[in-house]
């Protein structure tokens, strides 16, 4: 098969390049006290679109930092009670996407929570108010500031935030919940199960926001990593301060919060993947400690992987 990474063999035990902080844990333990601090003052409101078997909500709540978060609810008519639930995270710069997307599951059952990012194609709040540039990209926004402050920070806590709203819904079973999403939404699955630990099952898709340093050196900050190149040219050109920024890009790389996962992990990958190249996700994958299935597309890159939306409902099915 076309290599464009690592062989098999090394993606397997790969244990990644960015470094991680040595305040990590504490730096997400308060930053989970800081979210279960906030009054999140939910509010439902029925959206225009409704279906017959399922109740349709547009579900706004209080993140970090004050920001109003969206997210799309569907709640089934005739399920049982509690039932299972499943939340949803999308790809860089889009949004939660239709609701028919999302009916599959609410037929099947489940309720569906399906968040929108905070300042992306959206209707999430980006609260702002950070140092330094905020020029093309969310993974350098605050990275001129405080560590607080990096954007990623408050969007990982969001999707906490939300899977322990699910929870708390008088419908939902909260030892029934799942996540999943692809790309930068395979990303905040990771996050949301890692900060968010009752999640049960989760099925991550070539996930983003993985081993930067790993991207930058392989010559793949581009695409969806193209922000970092552009940081390091405008604002770093000979690089003084590479360490000291890839140690801060540490607290917001999946693959340090990873080992903090205990929900069941179907994850799937495309070997020929150039925008999350493979070894970065492997990094990530391979800190998970809790039960875990990597699906392997060697001829597949960031693109439609074929059968994998089936296995993830399959599995989910199982919560």
């Amino acid at each position: 098969m076309p290599l464009v990474d690592m062989p098999i063999e090394k993606l397997m035990t790969y244990e990644g390049r960015n470094p991680r902080p040595d305040d990590f844990d504490a730096y997400w333990e308060r930053a989970i006290a800081e979210m279960k601090a906030v009054d999140p003052q939910i509010e439902l409101l029925p959206s225009e679109f409704q279906v017959p078997y399922a109740d349709c909500f547009d579900l706004y709540f209080t993140g970090v930092g004050g920001a109003r978060v969206y997210a799309k609810y569907i709640r089934p008519k005739h399920a049982a009670t509690p039932h299972p639930a499943v939340v949803q995270f999308h790809g860089y710069s889009g949004n939660s996407g239709d609701w028919m997307g999302k009916l599959a599951y609410a037929a099947l059952g489940f309720s569906v929570f399906s968040m929108d990012c905070r300042g992306q194609g959206g209707l999430s709040e980006d609260a702002g108010g950070v140092k330094g540039t905020t020029l093309r990209g969310h993974i350098i926004r605050g990275l001129d500031d405080h560590p607080d402050q990096l954007l990623f920070r408050q969007i990982f806590l969001d999707t906490a935030q939300l899977a322990g709203i699910a929870m708390s819904m008088p419908e939902v079973d909260p030892e029934r919940v799942g996540a999943m999403g692809g790309s930068q939404g395979g990303a905040l699955t990771i996050a949301c199960a890692a900060l968010e630990p009752r999640i049960k099952r989760l099925a991550p898709v070539y996930p983003f926001l993985s081993d930067y340093q790993r991207v930058w050196e392989m010559d793949l900050a581009k695409d969806a990593y193209a922000e970092l190149k552009d940081y390091f040219r405008r604002h770093d050109p000979q690089h003084k301060r590479e360490a000291e920024t890839f140690l801060k890009l540490g607290y917001i790389d999946i693959q340090h919060l990873a080992e903090r996962i205990q929900g069941e992990v179907l994850m799937a990958v495309g070997l020929s993947d150039t925008v999350c190249p493979p070894s970065t996700q492997f990094a990530a994958y391979n800190k998970i400690k809790s039960k875990k299935n990597v699906e392997i597309y060697p001829d597949f890159g960031h693109e439609g992987l074929p059968g994998f939306d089936d296995a993830a409902l399959q599995f989910l099915l199982q919560l």
